[in-house]
């Protein structure tokens, strides 16, 4: 492997000038008179031709830094009459709209340089830069192939079409610079894409890799994923800005106020916060809250914009640019506005509701303070108890840049036939030459010889019967491109993001409304969920349909707004779980100070702990407890895994599995951040015995069974389908219906199961790694094996279990669940108080 380092050496003004060509010298002069941090480090690196990766806060000039370097050598070759008509830098985002920023950004500078030039009597020739991206048009496809561009700013997906352009991709021969931006944002299968078209285009070039990146952790794992197995120099300049973070609750007791009162303290909070600042960023975790946080804003006559990925891009331009011009007070997002769209100067940033992870936190806070000297400043306001606990920790976690680990996905076999199948447009080659490329990109370097033969052979053989045809020919160790269609089938439909799908919902043959495909990918047979308002049991899916049966009398087994909430980050799951003891031991002040809480929070946090440790025990590091209790016709049992969401929901499922197995009954479960709930039917009872087997059982296997039963499978298999190219979305110039995608990939499921077909197989490892995050479940789950196991049967649900019982009663309204949590926890008081007795 290459060689992974941090910069020491901060260089002056004086050293960085010594390399810049004189118009540029005397612009950089004019305009900032001096460097930054980011760019101190890694200019003159970028200049000596090295890979860096840059972590840096907003408005800390790291665009600059990254191109810098890159636009001095041009305008040195213009000075030289040497400027020839090709690419020399490549800019990459996963955001159109910041290609566009990027354009304007850069047009600028560089007209102000030749002016300077002019100045000094020196004749530059003029430097094109030029988006390409979906939205471009022939027109300008067309201009670009008679003149193209100095600078070419794509988007990943853009830059894998590009490659495969035989009169375009002539143009990326040279590339000497390739930036790439919101690397944070390309931790995805979206990002392995690019590492591929990335290893391809260094087949043609030998360029200089700069990465751009908010907070993010390991950066040194970053730094391999950006630069496969070479050198890279990270510059980490994250800790150099000031950041002021707070956490305001909007009520002092979580338990006995109302709905209406939360509702109105949250606001009045808003409304002070806003007036006192010129600008405010609020973020939600849901698009539907970003559109009620701005229709109340505006009954309180504040001028709120919304920003959310469901809005037409014109009114997210829009809004944009009134922001930056200074014409709105506040602007509400779910998560568009965390990547780096130039917004202008930010005063204040408001997370309503746990962000779920410090690097997000940091990413969203980062928006405010936008030059690197102005403090970055954030307030979080929670919504019950356990928000408050989470973001008591992720404070102190983010102001002492404790931040969570990313897990890269690797060896993506449906990513890897779309670039096969491109590798063949391209050329005929030698099977062992074409390996060892793709394992040059860091997310393969472990891919197993086999998994590669096995898309080969897919790719090159079809499945004819069921009408997916080859896309290639493979015999004596070659493999080439098969007819003139394959080219267009590229073109048509290279990509990582899938269409998104609403589901429609029956009972018979009656229609009774629409789900999304998040929440029905999440659905096992059995499973209770509402839909307007009435409750419904899941009896099985095909194509974009779902099956019910009206089920008045039972309790939801997954909340409506699941698939909308973010998950908690392991990390930060295990640093609450260490949290809790400390919380209940230590006292006021030493909490206060420690983590930067008013005495308010200090004390609720406190009283939490204080309650659970007298009602049942409290978990922790060291101990774990199991809690059963009867509701209704039902029995839970309840498992303290803080864990986060995802691992959770792995655990839950591999124990529903076994469990439905010995007891031959339908294992109902409930997952939030901090436990999981086993529902069974109430005279079905576990003894100590088949509690403890839990805790050595194959995990992954009873996981696999279980998917096997869910919507998931064939939902996610639909996904790697297309990515594959065994199901098209667009051909012979007609687009496929998402509803026509699933019915195709359900018929080609079975058979890819049979045969263990290697895109079957990355469904089992999508959903077992990127979705259920199964390495950290096993790790949790070891974890636990080790701790005391303390099984309590209570009359009622601990505090600590409240939220996920709660969640199961989705079908009263928000105000009926505060209610039902407070007569719970009446219920505890009395409880407590007679043990006193």
């Amino acid at each position: 492997m290459g060689r992974i380092e941090y910069l020491k050496k901060e260089y002056s003004d004086e050293e960085i000038y010594e390399i810049l060509e004189k118009p540029v010298r005397e612009w950089f002069k004019r305009k900032y008179g001096s460097f930054t941090p980011p760019q101190r480090y890694a200019i003159k690196e970028i200049h000596e031709k090295k890979n860096v990766l840059i972590c840096s806060p907003t408005g800390s000039g790291k665009t600059l830094s990254a191109f810098l370097a890159g636009i001095n050598e041009l305008i040195k070759l213009s000075m030289e009459k040497k400027l020839e008509d090709k690419i020399y830098i490549l800019y990459i985002s996963p955001l159109r709209a910041l290609n566009n920023d990027i354009e304007k950004n850069l047009k600028e500078p560089l007209k102000e340089i030749k002016k300077i030039a002019k100045e000094m009597n020196i004749d530059l020739d003029e430097i094109r830069v030029a988006v390409r991206t979906s939205d471009t048009t022939n027109y300008q496809k067309q201009k670009m192939l008679k003149k193209p561009p100095h600078i070419l700013i794509t988007t990943p997906e853009s830059l894998a079409i590009a490659l495969n352009s035989p009169k375009f991709s002539k143009y990326l021969e040279d590339v000497r610079y390739v930036i790439v931006d919101e690397v944070h944002a390309l931790i995805n299968k979206r990002g392995v894409h690019l590492t591929l078209s990335l290893e391809r285009l260094n087949y043609k070039a030998n360029f200089v890799r700069i990465g751009l990146s908010a907070t993010i952790s390991p950066l040194e794992e970053v730094a391999k994923f950006l630069v496969g197995d070479r050198d890279c120099y990270i510059v980490d300049v994250s800790y150099k800005k000031e950041i002021e973070i707070k956490v305001i609750s909007p009520v002092d007791d979580f338990i006995y106020s109302s709905s209406e009162e939360i509702t109105n303290n949250l606001y009045k909070l808003l409304k002070d916060l806003i007036l006192k600042h010129k600008t405010t960023l609020i973020f939600t975790n849901t698009r539907s809250a970003t559109e009620r946080v701005v229709y109340n804003l505006r009954k309180l006559g504040i001028d709120a914009e919304a920003h959310h990925s469901s809005l037409s891009r014109e009114h997210r331009l829009d809004v944009e640019n009134r922001l930056k011009k200074g014409e709105i007070k506040v602007i509400v997002s779910s998560a568009t506005l965390e990547l780096g769209v130039d917004i202008g100067s930010i005063d204040l940033v408001i997370l309503l509701g746990s962000p779920k992870s410090v690097a997000r936190a940091l990413q969203r806070i980062g928006r405010s303070g936008h030059k690197l000297h102005e403090k970055s400043k954030g307030i979080l306001i929670p919504f019950d108890r356990d928000d408050l606990v989470e973001n008591t920790v992720l404070c102190y976690n983010a102001i002492n840049r404790k931040i969570d680990r990313v897990k890269i996905p690797k060896n993506c076999l449906d990513v890897l036939c779309q670039h096969i199948v491109g590798m063949a447009l391209e050329k005929i080659w030698d099977v062992d030459e074409a390996y060892n490329l793709i394992k040059k990109a860091y997310p393969y370097k472990d891919l197993k010889k086999e998994d590669f033969l096995d898309v080969l052979k897919y790719l090159s053989g079809g499945i004819e019967e069921k009408n997916v045809y080859a896309k290639i020919w493979f015999e004596d160790n070659k493999f080439g491109k098969r007819g003139k269609s394959v080219r267009v089938i590229y073109y048509m439909n290279t990509g990582t993001i899938p269409d998104e799908a609403s589901i429609e919902v029956y009972e018979g043959s009656r229609y009774i409304g629409e789900i999304e495909e998040e929440f029905a990918e999440k659905l096992m047979k059995g499973d209770i969920f509402v839909l307007a308002g009435k409750t419904y049991k899941f009896l099985g899916g095909k194509g974009n349909r779902i099956m019910v049966k009206s089920a008045p009398d039972e309790k939801p087994t997954i909340p409506s707004w699941f698939s909308e909430q973010l998950p908690l980050a392991y990390d930060l799951a295990l640093d609450i779980e260490k949290f809790r003891e400390e919380a209940l031991k230590e006292d006021l002040e030493k909490l206060r100070e420690k983590y930067n809480v008013d005495d308010k929070t200090a004390k609720a946090i406190k009283s939490y702990m204080i309650e659970q440790e007298k009602y049942a025990i409290l978990p922790n590091e060291k101990r774990l407890l199991i809690e059963s209790f009867i509701e209704g016709k039902r029995r839970y049992y309840v498992f303290h895994f803080v864990a986060g969401r995802r691992a959770n929901e792995a655990l839950a499922r591999a124990f529903a599995n076994y469990i439905s197995k010995i007891k031959n009954c339908n294992v109902r479960i409930l997952v939030n951040d901090y436990n999981i709930a086993l529902i069974l039917p109430k005279k079905i009872k576990l003894n100590k015995k088949e509690i403890e087997k839990l805790f050595n059982i194959d995990i992954i296997e009873n996981v696999k069974e279980s998917i096997e039963r869910s919507e998931i499978l064939k939902r996610r298999f639909r996904h790697v389908a297309v990515r594959g190219f065994m199901v098209l979305r667009r051909y012979l110039g007609k687009k496929l219906s998402v509803e026509k995608q699933q019915y195709n990939a359900e018929v080609l499921l079975e058979y890819c199961k049979e045969v263990n077909h290697p895109l079957y197989r990355e469904t089992v490892r999508e959903i077992l790694e990127d979705y259920l995050d199964i390495d950290n479940a096993l790790d949790y789950y070891k974890k636990v094996k080790k701790r005391e196991k303390i099984f309590l049967e209570l009359l009622y649900p601990s505090p600590f279990s409240f939220n996920i019982f709660s969640s199961s009663s989705d079908v009263v309204l928000m105000e009926d669940k505060r209610k039902m949590i407070a007569e719970l926890h009446k219920k505890i008081m009395e409880f407590i108080k007679s043990k006193r007795c």
